[in-house]
C-alpha cells in the first residue's frame, strides 16, 4: 500500500477522535472561517481529600485534581481557516473556572504553511508541541476524563510554547515523517525568568502503516531539552527549580475496525514511556526563607489504555499509569516540597475504568473511576469518580490519526 493511501487510511481513522466533523478541502472557506465551541462539564468525588501531591516530582501548574461536586470544565472556543493558497490559520481560546475565577487563556493561535515542496511543512506561532501521541490533542479529544499521570507529572497535562515547527515527511511508500520545534521555553518543563530567547527544542519522528483491511499502527520516538531559571511549581508555587529538564519518549498507537470502518467497531491501543532528568538547584521559599538545595532527578513513568465501541455510540476503557524516580536531594528539608522529591521509594500507580455514550460526532458523556495510588507514604488510596459531558456547536475539523 503506498503513502497515499496510508495518509488517507489516517484521515478516515481520525473519527475514532470524538466531536469532530470532515475538514473542508484544502481551497475552501478562505475568507470564511470554521468557528465551534466546545463545552464541557463534571462531577467528581473524591475518597480522600488530600492535596494533589505525588512522592519523586513536584507538580507542575494547573496539575490540581478538578473540583469535587459539579463544576464547568475547559471550554473552547475555536476558529479556523485558510488564509490563502500557502497558508492555514489556528485559533483556541479557552475558558476555565479556577478557584472561583474564571481565566481566559489563549492556547494555540499559529499559521501553517499548505504548498511547500519536497514535503516541509512550517507552522508558527503558539501551538501544543508534536511530543508524544497524547500531547498534541485537545482536552476534549481524550480518550479519559483526565490526563496520564506520566504526562500530568513530567509536562504539567500538555506541552505547549511559542514557536516555529518543521516537519518533513519522507517520500515512502510507509508513512514516514521528521520534525523538530524551537520554542521559547515558557512551557513547563522548562520555565521562569528570562525568555528572551530559544530555551527549549525538541526533536521527534514518527513511522506508521497498515496491518491488514482493518488495521493502522504508529510508532513515535522524540526528545524535549528545556532550560529552566527559577521555574516556580507546587502549591502556591513555593519550590523553584533552576537548571536543565530533559525527556526521553516513545509512543505506541495502534487502531483497528472491520474493513476500516469505525462507525459501528472500532478499537484504540496506545501507549507511551518517558524517562525525565533534571540537574540544578530547587529553592523552597514560600516565606521568604530560601531552603535551597542542589538536585540530580531522574523519573520515569508510562501508560497503557485501550478503548473499544463495541456497539454504535457505546464505548469503555481501561488504563493503567505508574511511574518511578530515582532523586538526589542534597538538603530534603522536613515537610517540605524538597522532601517530597526525595521521596523516592514509592512507585505511584492509579487503575482506570471509563464508559461514555456519543449521541452523536457533537456529544458525548462519560463516567469514570479511578483509583489512584500515587499519594505519599501514609495516605489512602483515592477512589474518584468522575461523570463528564462534552459537546461541540459548529464545524469542528478532524483531529490528526
Amino acid at each position: 500500500m503506498d503513502r497515499i493511501s496510508i495518509l488517507a487510511r489516517g484521515a478516515a481513522l481520525a473519527v475514532f477522535a470524538p466531536l469532530c466533523v470532515p475538514a473542508q478541502a484544502a481551497t475552501g472557506n478562505v475568507f470564511n472561517p470554521k468557528i465551534s465551541l466546545i463545552l464541557s462539564g463534571q462531577y467528581a468525588h473524591y475518597s480522600n481529600d488530600a492535596e494533589a501531591e505525588m512522592p519523586g516530582v513536584v507538580l507542575g501548574p494547573e496539575t490540581e485534581f478538578k473540583t469535587s461536586g459539579f463544576s464547568l470544565g475547559e471550554s473552547e472556543l475555536v476558529m479556523e481557516s485558510n488564509i490563502d493558497d500557502r497558508f492555514h490559520g489556528w485559533a483556541t481560546v479557552a475558558f476555565e473556572n479556577e478557584g472561583g475565577e474564571t481565566v481566559v487563556a489563549v492556547e494555540e493561535a499559529y499559521i501553517n504553511t499548505l504548498s511547500l515542496p519536497y514535503g516541509l511543512a512550517v507552522k508558527l506561532g503558539r501551538f501544543y508541541s508534536d511530543v508524544g501521541y497524547q500531547n498534541h490533542q485537545h482536552p476534549h479529544a481524550w480518550e479519559f476524563a483526565d490526563a496520564p499521570l506520566v504526562y500530568r507529572t513530567f509536562l504539567a497535562n500538555q506541552l505547549g510554547d511559542d514557536g516555529a515547527q518543521v516537519r518533513w515527511l519522507a517520500p515512502t511508500d510507509v508513512f514516514l515523517e521528521f520534525g523538530t520545534e524551537l520554542l521559547r521555553g515558557d512551557g513547563f518543563p522548562a520555565g521562569g525568568d528570562q525568555r528572551d530567547g530559544i530555551e527549549a527544542w525538541t526533536a521527534f519522528t514518527h513511522i506508521g502503516g497498515d496491518v491488514g483491511s482493518g488495521g493502522s499502527w504508529r510508532v513515535g520516538l522524540w526528545h524535549f531539552d528545556g532550560n529552566a531559571v527559577d521555574r516556580r511549581s507546587g502549591e502556591d508555587v513555593e519550590t523553584g527549580f533552576t537548571g536543565d529538564s530533559r525527556i526521553d519518549g516513545i509512543d505506541l498507537v495502534y487502531k483497528w475496525a472491520p474493513d476500516g470502518n469505525p462507525l459501528v467497531r472500532n478499537l484504540v491501543l496506545q501507549a507511551e514511556a518517558m524517562r525525565r532528568s533534571e540537574k540544578g538547584t530547587v529553592v523552597y521559599d514560600p516565606d521568604g526563607s530560601g531552603d535551597t538545595s542542589a538536585y540530580d532527578g531522574d523519573q520515569f513513568g508510562w501508560y497503557v489504555q485501550g478503548v473499544y465501541q463495541f456497539m454504535p455510540r457505546w464505548r469503555v476503557g481501561l488504563r493503567y499509569d505508574r511511574l518511578s524516580a530515582s532523586n538526589s536531594v542534597a538538603n530534603p528539608v522536613a515537610d517540605t516540597s524538597l522532601a517530597l522529591l526525595a521521596d523516592d521509594a514509592s512507585t505511584p500507580q492509579r487503575y482506570s475504568a471509563m464508559v461514555d455514550f456519543s449521541n452523536s460526532e457533537f456529544s458525548r458523556f462519560r463516567i469514570q473511576y479511578n483509583r489512584d495510588e500515587s499519594r505519599p507514604d501514609g495516605e489512602d488510596a483515592d477512589n474518584q469518580f468522575i461523570v463528564q459531558y462534552i459537546v461541540s456547536m459548529g464545524a469542528h475539523p478532524a483531529h490528526q490519526f
